[in-house]
């Protein structure tokens, strides 16, 4: 193969030249790349030396750096800047490296030599752990399996990357597809300035008069939870919870039924290959929970405090729209639209109110000298870094000394041909190398509403806590102290404990002292007054138990798919929602409702058999945080027990082990319960 020269994605930088990728580059970089790598471990394997950390793991570590450096911003920008080109060889590139990685993983000759490694004496409790997770990891391969098993598996392994894509890629154009322009100001009545402001903008960049909606999430919230026209709210409400499914305006159209199906048969087939009872069994090999039935029993205990709660807030919200709906039956589109006027009439606040104090730019200042107080680093926009959009700003974290410990990229706005939601991803990981320390790089994106004109974006309470969460688990990747890559940062960590960091650093914007730093008007650059932040702090658990009810309903969906899957009954994923609503919700949404067939995290993303985990962490965070509570929420000490403890150790050890290393015991769920208002 004829190596491109010109290919910047073979070129070694310490940044993504992102201006000079293009789809062009990726098919022929990524067969270059992982030609090297099965060159590389031939060598490795052909050596006449006994195995060794620096003969064996330490360059396949080094290659498999390489490929993840050039494929990082390819993957990203197929989420943030997704077109036809990039979709094509996106597309080409992902099985070739699922692939490759099913094939080292079931590489013998490497597990062997592996295994001679990790005998060997004089490794650090570092080292040991890569090389256990590593073994591990071979056997979660099935590098132990006969050659036709082998063959099936990589086989398997190979469809579901491309069909996990195609899951995402059918979500995108379905939300992209559909559009509502309105000429009539009176059909948009109720919805807040900032709303019709991003709506009249919308509808110019596309060269119309008048307003457009979208299903991007800055523009569906505003309308589902403001728009005083009922048909307005249920056309939208349909048109979003059947985005990529058999039902609503665009039926049929990049439906995922089919890939729901075959991706959970896939699965099953996958890891029964491998002497498992369901995929959800062997999920648990990479997470804290010890097995499924704990998993089961923490979520059904849960479910049972959170919904006599649940239950009365129904009742008070069905009580309160009983006059206004005149006798109609209260539905899923008017369940946010009252929640919000129930909201206003009992604490007085609500997100629309609050934006103008939370500018885009005040708020990531504050968040930043939240953090510089707690763990004194410094961080620092830096110019001139080569974005993929004019929007993404570039930052620096150093010690209070200056040394450099991470640099992240921060995406915040929505856009078309960008992937809704908010993650942290990585694009360069800790790890030394012969040339030193490879500091990380993160990439953090959000998808807020833009700014319109001359005003910068103004952030809801809700985006504020969203854009910490992010930040949380960018810090996690980026104040590492471990440097070997694959238990770095995020690495190696305990999928269910991955969470802490970001749900944990969520509670710094209920604080009365971090929002006087994080919030300042618009206008006046006045912090959030006293009054105000008494009545967001008293609406804090405003439905806290049908919000939790729901967490768990995903969760509970999410882990029976995986549990309980035969394939001579197949997937019935609507048959299960409605078994597992049936069993711990009090809102049950329409029939039509396909909420399963847009669930990226688990269809699209790493979450299978592990949505709980956002539920199980937050008992870790709550816990964690109530150490804060106990000796001042900006205790130095306390800051850097937490740094040390647990963002800097990344995977390097369990995560209960850190747990007990900070707070001094294992996690207790009382602050979980405290926090949400489901007990005292």
């Amino acid at each position: 193969m004829t190596e491109n020269t010109d290919n910047p994605l073979l070129e070694d930088h310490a940044l993504p030249p992102f201006s000079r990728i293009d789809a062009a580059h990726v098919l022929p970089a990524m067969q270059t790349l992982l030609a090297r790598g099965r060159a590389r471990v031939a060598e490795v394997l052909d050596a006449a030396e006994e195995p060794a950390w620096a003969t064996v793991v330490q360059p396949i570590a080094d290659m498999d750096d390489r490929i993840s450096r050039a494929w990082s911003p390819v993957a990203h920008l197929n989420a943030v800047a997704d077109s036809a080109p990039l979709r094509e060889a996106y597309h080409a590139a992902l099985p070739l490296l699922s692939e490759y990685a099913t094939e080292m993983g079931q590489n013998e000759g490497l597990y062997h030599s592996y295994r001679r490694v990790a005998a060997t004496k004089g490794l650090d409790a570092a080292q040991g752990k890569v090389l256990e997770n590593a073994l591990r990891d071979f056997r979660l391969a099935g590098v132990d399996l006969p050659p036709a098993a082998k063959a099936r598996f990589k086989e398997i392994r190979k469809r579901l990357a491309e069909l996990q894509a195609k899951f995402s890629e059918n979500v995108l154009d379905a939300t992209q597809a559909w559009k509502k322009h309105i000429t009539d100001s009176g059909d948009l009545r109720g919805l807040p300035d900032s709303a019709l402001a991003l709506a009249a903008d919308t509808a110019e960049r596309e060269g119309l008069d008048g307003w457009l909606l979208t299903l991007e999430f800055p523009s569906y919230h505003p309308v589902i939870t403001y728009a005083d026209d009922r048909a307005l709210r249920r056309e939208i409400y349909e048109a979003y919870c059947t985005r990529a499914s058999d039902r609503g305006p665009n039926a049929g159209s990049w439906d995922n039924s089919a890939i729901i199906e075959e991706i959970v048969r896939l699965r099953h087939e996958s890891v029964t290959l491998l002497g498992f009872a369901s995929y959800a069994a062997y999920s648990l090999e990479r997470k804290m929970a010890p097995d499924t039935a704990r998993v089961m029993s923490f979520l059904m205990d849960l479910a049972r405090r959170a919904r006599p709660v649940a239950e009365k807030e129904l009742a008070e919200l069905e009580a309160f729209a009983a006059g206004q709906l005149g006798g109609a039956q209260l539905e899923a589109w008017d369940i946010p639209y009252y929640s919000e006027k129930l909201r206003q009439a009992k604490h007085d606040i609500s997100q629309e109110e609050l934006r103008p104090y939370f500018p885009a730019p005040k708020v990531l200042e504050g968040m930043f000298e939240v953090v510089q107080r707690l763990y004194g680093v410094v961080i620092e926009p830096v110019d001139g870094a080569d974005t993929w959009h004019p929007d993404v700003l570039f930052y620096r974290i150093c010690d209070a000394d200056g040394t450099l410990r991470g640099q992240f990229y921060l995406d915040l706005y929505a856009r078309p041909h960008k992937r809704g939601g908010a993650w942290m991803d990585e694009c360069r990981v800790r790890m030394r190398t012969s040339h030193g320390v490879q500091n990380p790089v993160a990439y953090l994106t959000c998808n807020f509403t833009p700014p319109v004109g001359a005003q910068p974006s103004l952030l809801t309470h809700e985006e504020v806590t969203t854009v910490f969460h992010e930040f949380g688990h960018g810090l996690h990747h980026m104040l590492t102290r471990v440097d070997y890559p694959s238990i770095s940062g995020i690495n190696g960590v305990a999928w269910d404990a991955v969470e802490l960091p970001s749900q944990f650093l969520e509670n710094w914007c209920w604080e009365e002292q971090a929002l006087s730093v994080i919030s300042g008007h618009v206008q006046s650059g006045q912090p959030l007054p006293a009054d105000m932040f008494a009545r967001l702090k008293g609406a804090r658990n405003f439905q806290s138990g049908l919000q939790m009810l729901r967490q768990i309903e995903f969760a509970l969906f999410d882990f029976r798919l995986h549990l309980e899957y035969a394939p001579e009954a197949g997937a019935n994923v609507n048959a299960l929602l409605d078994e597992v609503r049936s069993q711990v919700a009090v809102v049950v949404p329409p029939e039509f409702n396909r909420f399963a067939h847009a669930f990226s995290h688990i269809f699209g993303g790493g979450y299978a058999a592990g949505y709980y985990s956002y539920k199980w962490a937050e008992v870790l965070s709550s816990d964690a945080f109530s150490k804060f509570e106990e000796n001042g929420i900006f205790d130095r000490a306390t800051g850097l027990d937490f740094l040390h403890c647990i963002l800097e150790q990344g995977g390097a050890r369990d995560a209960m082990s850190l747990f007990v290393d900070f707070r001094g015991r294992e996690p207790n769920i009382d602050a979980l319960l405290r926090h949400s208002g489901i007990a005292a």
